[in-house]
């Protein structure tokens, strides 16, 4: 029976330059359940999720809620209706407060007009009481770590009282401890009836809170199960079409030479005498939990940040960088964790975005050769199949996969020796994920070094040639292959060895 929806969404289309993102989608929720929605980047996921938060017009398709058919509306309108959502790209007022950023747009007011400041923290203090956050309201945005960020979303969303929660990749930068917390929430809402939209490629999230599953696939509606009657590789295999038989495809490469020597790298508050080589065909990989110092050390390696003792040797020879442009000169490349913020250029094209750490190569007198950079990004495109309509087009539109290529593309045109990896899956659906492991490997066995940053253990155990575990910005743990497991790993990452 219909009624037992709270949301309907039937027929949604929505077309962009060059792409259909949703091609005649149906889609439907049940009150007090949770549905996690899941496809590859650019199956039309959160294009769906947008068209039902007001913030895309569809063009065409109908949206009831509640019983009633909606016409055109915004944001706003879908607030007060009583659907919110958790954003996968996080945008807070950084020098506001944390209340004043909960509830930015709806002040409690005095009987003056003016804002109630007592009130609103006293609001934020009951609202964080009740999901158990331990963040003082008072604090400025711009002082939160990341995952306190997200959890400030978290408890933004929910304090609409919203009967629909749309939560878009919401553990994509907490803690484990934090996912558990998140879990217990979310099911402390279902309890109270509310719906749950749940995106996230995180297979094992899916099955701890999931009621149903629905799979997208280029933008077309795959099918909706209940969740407990589907298992991890269905799912993938429903997801991408086709069975991928390996996730994480390692090659054996030949290990050779040591490249890269790190001696008693230090910075005060961040990291501590941190030594550690790199091998010619090696995939080493860094484990940690956030906060530990990993992506602080290769960003002192790379020269994005300094380091106030310790020596950097490649090849034997000790080097001096102070900058990144010293670091490209030396061979050494760096796709950086956060894609958004340090890695695309989402105002320049896809062709800007490959080309750009690279320009030195298509220099043809005082200009740049433009038919070499054409067929240059043409060839990266096919290497790295990556989906756009054209070279033309603004990166911000390709989906975080291919993003992610993009980037990957853009530093293997320095030709480096060193690739450094921060968390290159994050964010990014299966079939994407494989083909970046897979690209991996073929540089492994080109002779490429490459060190990998993960918070993903199954990444971290199935790419890996030799694993090195941080705590407190220190090593406090190496395993080769053979030896490494996820219990040695949480040891280690916890202080506990």
């Amino acid at each position: 029976m219909e009624t037992e929806y709270i949301l309907i969404m039937e027929n949604i289309t929505k077309v962009f330059p060059g792409v259909v993102a949703l091609d005649n989608v149906n889609f439907k929720v049940r009150p007090g359940t949770v549905h996690a929605l899941m496809g590859e980047n650019g199956a039309g996921k959160s294009t769906l999720m947008k068209v039902l938060i007001g913030m895309y017009k569809p063009d065409g398709g109908t949206i009831t809620f509640k019983g009633q058919q909606l016409p055109e509306y915004d944001t706003n309108t879908a607030l007060k209706m009583g659907i919110s959502m958790i954003h996968q790209e996080l945008s807070p007022i950084p020098y506001m407060t944390v209340a004043e950023n909960i509830f930015l747009g709806r002040e409690p007011l005095k009987k003056s007009g003016l804002i109630d400041k007592k009130k609103m923290i006293a609001d934020t203090e009951k609202l964080f009481e009740k999901l158990e956050i331990k963040i003082d309201p008072k604090a400025l945005m711009k002082d939160l770590t990341v995952a306190q960020t997200q959890m400030v979303e978290i408890a933004k969303a929910i304090s609409y009282d919203s009967s629909l929660i749309i939560m878009d990749e919401p553990t994509s930068a907490i803690t484990e401890k934090e996912v558990e917390h998140l879990f217990k929430i979310v099911k402390s809402l279902r309890a109270d009836g509310v719906a749950i939209i749940y995106i996230t490629h995180k297979m094992d999230e899916v099955f701890k809170i999931s009621d149903e599953i629905t799979v997208f696939r280029d933008g077309k509606h795959i099918a909706t199960v209940p969740a407990d009657t589907i298992n991890k590789d269905g799912l993938i295999t429903m997801m991408v079409g086709r069975e991928l038989t390996q996730i994480f495809p390692k090659e054996e490469a030949e290990i050779g030479d040591v490249i890269l020597s790190v001696k008693n790298l230090s910075r005060a508050g961040k990291f501590k005498d941190v030594s550690f080589e790199l091998r010619r065909g090696e995939i080493l990989g860094f484990a940690g939990l956030m906060g530990a110092g990993r992506t602080e050390v290769m960003e002192s390696i790379f020269g994005m940040a300094g380091h106030e003792s310790g020596e950097i040797y490649i090849n034997g020879q000790k080097v001096d960088i102070k900058t990144p442009s010293d670091a490209i000169k030396h061979g050494i490349a760096f796709l950086t964790e956060d894609r958004k913020r340090t890695g695309i250029m989402g105002v320049l094209s896809v062709r800007d975005n490959i080309t750009i750490a690279s320009l030195d190569k298509f220099k043809k007198g005082l200009f740049l050769n433009k038919k070499k950079i054409n067929e240059t990004c043409i060839e990266e495109k096919d290497r790295l199949a990556i989906k756009t309509p054209h070279m033309d087009q603004l990166i911000k539109f390709l989906s975080g996969g291919n993003q992610q290529k993009v980037l990957v593309s853009r530093w293997l045109l320095t030709t480096p020796d060193i690739l450094i990896l921060d968390e290159p899956t994050r964010g990014i659906d299966v079939g994407a994920k494989s083909e970046i492991h897979r690209l991996m490997s073929g540089l492994a066995k080109e002779g490429k070094a490459i060190i990998m940053i993960s918070s993903e253990m199954p990444e971290i155990l199935g790419m890996s040639d030799r694993v090195i575990v941080m705590h407190e910005g220190k090593i406090t743990g190496e395993f080769p292959r053979s030896e490494v497991s996820q219990e040695k790993i949480m040891q280690c990452a916890t202080g506990n060895n």
